[in-house]
């Protein structure tokens, strides 16, 4: 779990915990952070990620906002078949690259927001905002666990990135790897209208490694997840 505290000025304190530790913020991360006026959440978790997160909580007695996403907001129309549906924070992480898009450039090109984490999902968002929908598949780790799985002879340990992989830790490594930056590269193929370049913002655990195969313009941002989050809950 990501949190943050953000004030007038910008961010005031940030951190991350594990989900078996949210149970520990009100006594630990959160310990002397000010009392927050609001808080607003984004669960991609379940159930028992919500209640717990909302426990800590109790010590300031503010109530969690949660983030449902919706047709339309913070810069993005959603045109998911059902709005509702998407993700909470692929919505997020829509909403913070379209405000990232609007704050560098004067006319936003298209762009694909790439979230590397368990699942790798990646979205087209074009240049007016309109989020058309995207993909998703395993993350590395998953895709390395099922070659695993499948025969003994996959059982290895890290492999690198090769052009021409001569070992089964090389091969495995290079092909999920090419798995994930191919789909990227196939939805950039997709949103882009003539020679416009389409930006990459890549956020998730395994951001900064696929950003190295990636062409540019790529953007690693860390916390996506959470400026999208801001930028919803200030309208």
């Amino acid at each position: 779990m990501k949190w943050g505290l953000a004030g007038p000025q910008g961010w005031l304190a940030q951190g991350v915990v594990p989900n078996a530790e949210i149970g520990t913020l009100a006594l630990r991360e959160w310990q002397n952070v000010p009392r927050p006026r609001r808080a607003l959440g984004v669960n991609a978790s379940g159930e028992p990620a919500r209640v717990r997160t909302e426990a800590q909580l109790t010590r300031w007695r503010v109530p969690m906002e949660w983030i449902v996403p919706g047709e339309r907001g913070g810069g993005v129309v959603n045109r998911y078949d059902d709005p509702a549906a998407l993700c909470p924070a692929r919505w997020s992480s829509l909403v913070g690259a379209r405000r990232r898009a609007l704050a560098s450039e004067a006319h936003p090109s298209p762009c694909v927001v790439v979230n590397a984490g368990t699942l790798i999902t990646i979205d087209a968002l074009d240049a007016s905002g309109v989020f058309h929908g995207g993909l998703a598949l395993p993350g590395l780790h998953m895709m390395l666990r099922t070659l695993a799985d499948a025969s003994p002879m996959w059982r290895t340990g890290p492999g690198r990135w090769r052009d021409f992989p001569a070992a089964n830790a090389d091969a495995a490594t290079t092909g999920v790897l090419a798995a994930a930056t191919g789909a990227i590269g196939e939805m950039r193929a997709r949103v882009r209208r003539g020679d416009e370049p389409v930006r990459c913002y890549l956020a998730g655990g395994a951001a900064h490694e696929l950003a190295l195969h990636l062409a540019a313009p790529v953007e690693v941002v860390d916390n996506l997840v959470l400026e999208g989050a801001l930028a919803l809950g200030n309208g």
